[in-house]
């Protein structure tokens, strides 16, 4: 910058305030994540995922959620709420995804989901028919007089989800679901305050029925 310019400024005070904060915004703004290298995933996936989740995401029972083709915006949240910040409690606390999730950088925690995100969820089904109406009605009109939504309203109608906003649920081991609800209510999952009051108003029964549902939904 000339002389003459900076004169101008330091002659009105104001002028010049503004001139540096305007200058220390455009410094401060935050970066564009690169865009996600699936070839990097995949390699993390296979190292460090695989034996949970399988190389594609596709876990070989409920014990572990199924990661083929859920969002990725959502995985990379749950990726960040896994990860131990210093002096404070993940907020959703894992230790073994903790430990998983420890050595990954930001940019690896968007690989590793985007890729998991292009893979195919092999669907699932809903294994029992006595409470299949059941599970249909929550699901699909929630419990009124409990104060319970249906889960359509922010899974979508095939439990398609929304990208970073709602998981998909389509397909999704019943057992898992299962636990995340129980986990939900207990509150001993602690990543969404919504699900925590859903959860606490849902019955042992309730919970397995929409679980088992949700499984087949296509």
């Amino acid at each position: 910058m000339n002389r003459g310019v900076w004169k101008s400024l330091a002659a009105t005070p104001l002028a010049l305030a503004c001139f540096l904060l305007s200058g220390a915004a455009q410094a401060a703004e935050p970066q564009t994540p690169a865009k996600p290298d699936l070839a990097r995933g995949q390699a993390i996936a296979t190292q460090v995922c695989a034996a949970c989740h399988a190389a594609d995401g596709n876990s070989p029972g409920g014990a572990y959620p199924k990661l083929a083709g859920q969002h990725a915006e959502y995985l990379y949240k749950q990726l960040v709420d896994f990860k131990a910040q210093p002096g404070k409690t993940p907020a959703r606390n894992n230790p073994i995804m903790a430990g998983m999730v420890a050595a990954l950088n930001e940019q690896d925690m968007r690989n590793v989901s985007a890729y998991f995100a292009s893979q195919t969820e092999k669907p699932g089904v809903a294994r029992n028919k006595d409470t299949v109406p059941l599970g249909e009605k929550i699901y699909r009109g929630g419990i009124a007089e409990k104060g319970v939504p249906a889960c359509a309203s922010c899974h979508g109608p095939t439990g398609a989800g929304m990208p970073s906003q709602y998981p998909r649920l389509s397909g999704q081991w019943a057992e898992y679901t299962e636990a995340q609800l129980i986990a939900f209510r207990n509150e001993t999952r602690g990543n969404n305050a919504p699900m925590h009051t859903i959860g606490g108003r849902l019955s042992d029964k309730e919970i397995k029925a929409v679980s088992d549902y949700v499984a087949g939904l296509r």
